[in-house]
């Protein structure tokens, strides 16, 4: 476990064809079922202290206790997974930690000499930021709250991966106002 904000739950990859990673996943990995999202609702979204309309995709299913997500950018609004793919890379592009307490979790962050990127909220309750310090190369940490319907769903991802037997390997994200 990670010293810095306990476990990291997700890892994040940058990927071109967001259906092909879905079906390498759930075939050759056995990762899934995937909940695919083809445009995800980013509320208050930043990049660089400025606000942008981004247009992504993207897909999230549970390996054991870890989330993998598969984004695939569908516009060109300033993000750094359109930073991460103009570098001529794909894969890692983050690693995630999930939080219940966002603002103490960020102030640490930013007190440890870690600055803003790119932030926004999916949900309520759902806010995130990823971080400007680059690691690995091109791999940086996010910080995202799960206090309210995107905490559920995540719990509701990882149930599903449980025993999964292959079937239905593609479905749709649930119903964040539902939740």
């Amino acid at each position: 476990m990670s010293s810095l904000l306990g476990p990291i739950r997700q890892l994040g990859y940058v990927v071109d064809d967001i259906e092909a990673g879905m079906k390498y996943w759930s075939e050759v990995m056995g990762v899934g079922p995937w909940f695919y999202n083809p445009r995800v609702p980013i509320e208050d979204y930043t990049f660089d202290g400025q606000s942008h309309e981004p247009y992504n995709s993207v897909a999230l299913a549970n390996s054991g206790e870890m989330q993998v997500e598969l984004i695939q950018t569908r516009n060109d609004a300033p993000s750094m997974y359109r930073d991460f793919k103009n570098k001529d890379l794909r894969g890692l592009q983050h690693v995630a930690f999930w939080t219940t307490q966002f603002d103490a979790d960020l102030a640490m962050m930013l007190a440890r000499g870690f600055t803003v990127k790119m932030s926004g909220c999916v949900g309520a309750n759902g806010r995130f930021v990823y971080f400007a310090e680059e690691h690995h190369p091109g791999t940086c940490i996010e910080l995202s709250e799960v206090l309210g319907p995107k905490g559920t769903m995540f719990d509701l991802i990882r149930a599903a991966s449980i025993d999964w037997d292959g079937s239905d390997p593609v479905r749709p994200f649930p119903d964040l106002s539902n939740l």
